[in-house]
């Protein structure tokens, strides 16, 4: 007798899923559209403002410095580039760019160097560091123009304080104005002094914000305070370095209120925004001529950014 073994029947097939299509992409919803329109609505004044009063400004300047003008005149030739020509083949571009160079050197690194060792005092829990702080501080905000009329007291040869107290030493003031190397000297001292406290507050804030247990295990393993301050404290404050020589190189190349009061004919003391000033609102009166070296300034400014970019930001250290 044959049984017929008969299994339970099959469960039935599920019914296929139907996948909803995707969205496109390119479709904006109605929250995308807003936030869209918000940005615009934040953003295009300022982008305006910009183009209106930084990029425009300065393709005008580009198209002057191709011109043969002079200040006032209502009529102006086409020379191409024969300003670049003539600045970059007179006899002052050499003092010029030398006098540049010395002047955003000596500042930026006496400005930083000087910034980091007040910050170090500053950064010391002791009695009257917030007036020390504010008192550092308080130059870097004053007016260019109080300061340099100051300071030229100070430094005046014939009734200045320090011609005063060298006097009462048996000692004659050097010419401070009248030589051209002394006059360099004198804006460059003066122009440290007020920016110092810009560096020193910004090193004083990544002084603060170092991590403290680095700090602890570095004293618990034997290094004493150089040996953790050059081996920690300078790597770590790389990035506030960085933003410093970028911020300070950029605030030396275009220096002008110091310069123009304590040396009016810019005797030795002629960096290149300087002496676009005195092409165009000196005795030349040569607009065209000024503002081909403002393109210079600019071009030197742009090349400066690019390659800290480029290459000092590899030496920078991120926590």
């Amino acid at each position: 007798m044959t049984r017929q073994l008969t299994g339970s029947p099959a469960a039935p097939a599920a019914p296929a899923q139907t996948v909803p299509a995707r969205q496109s992409r390119g479709r904006w919803s109605g929250r995308t559209r807003r936030d869209f329109f918000v940005f615009l609505a934040l953003a295009l004044p300022n982008l305006a403002l910009i183009a209106v009063f930084t990029y425009l400004p300065l393709i005008n300047n580009v198209y002057y410095s191709t011109l043969d003008w002079t200040l006032g005149s209502a009529s102006a030739t086409v020379v191409g580039i024969d300003n670049y020509i003539n600045f970059f083949t007179s006899s002052d571009a050499p003092q010029v760019l030398g006098t540049t160079a010395m002047f955003t050197v000596v500042t930026v690194g006496g400005s930083m160097v000087l910034g980091l060792l007040v910050a170090l005092a500053l950064n010391s829990k002791v009695r009257g560091t917030t007036f020390a702080r504010s008192a550092v501080f308080a130059p870097y905000v004053l007016s260019g123009v109080g300061v340099g009329l100051v300071w030229l007291f100070i430094f005046d040869p014939g009734y200045g304080v320090l011609s005063w107290l060298l006097r009462g030493i048996g000692q004659q003031s050097p010419q401070w104005i009248n030589d051209p190397q002394l006059a360099l000297v004198m804006v460059i001292i003066v122009y440290v002094w007020k920016n110092l406290g810009y560096c020193a507050v910004v090193y004083l804030a990544g002084l603060q914000s170092l991590p403290k247990d680095v700090m602890e295990a570095a004293s618990l393993d034997g290094a004493n305070g150089i040996r953790r301050f050059m081996s920690i404290s300078v790597p770590l404050l790389s990035p506030t370095t960085f933003f410093l020589l970028i911020t300070t190189m950029i605030s030396s190349l275009q220096a002008f209120d110091l310069i123009r009061i304590m040396t009016p004919l810019g005797n030795g003391t002629s960096t290149l925004i300087y002496e676009a000033y005195l092409q165009a609102f000196g005795a030349y009166n040569r607009a065209g001529y000024s503002a081909s070296i403002s393109v210079v300034l600019f071009a030197i400014l742009l090349i400066i950014t690019v390659l800290q970019l480029r290459f000092v930001e590899r030496k920078v250290h991120y926590s």
